[in-house]
């Protein structure tokens, strides 16, 4: 089991792997959170929010990642895998914030269809 205050080290070291310029703008930067978050659509607990991007008139733009989460879903990973998990986790979030950056809402549109997907089955 990787403890939260692994996870943040790994997650400071993936975020460095990012040009600067993929901070601009994201003005609360990359929280890591304690908590787990069960997606809204959940049917049996099995869809878990591993990060959001996060736009907000009073706090600004940043990208929020779920410890819990990712311990449920890719705990009983290796480190090196679970790291993986995390860095596609953090650039799909990114991949977000630049889209809105540039008007732009593919990724949206992907994870509106990932969904859909799950909810028939």
């Amino acid at each position: 089991m990787i403890s939260i205050d692994e996870m943040q080290d790994m997650l400071d070291e993936l975020a460095e792997e990012l040009p600067s310029v993929f901070y601009e703008e994201l003005n609360g930067g990359i929280l890591l959170l304690p908590q787990m978050k069960l997606s809204e659509y959940a049917r049996s607990h099995d869809l878990y929010i591993l990060g959001e991007y996060v736009r907000d008139r009073v706090m600004g733009r940043y990208i929020v990642i779920y410890y819990g989460s990712f311990e449920r879903v890719y705990g009983h990973l290796r480190e090196d895998a679970f790291k993986d998990e995390l860095r596609k986790t953090l650039r799909h979030e990114f991949r977000h914030h630049l889209e809105y950056l540039a008007g732009e809402d593919d990724l949206e549109k992907e994870d509106d269809r990932d969904l859909r997907d799950y909810l028939k089955d």
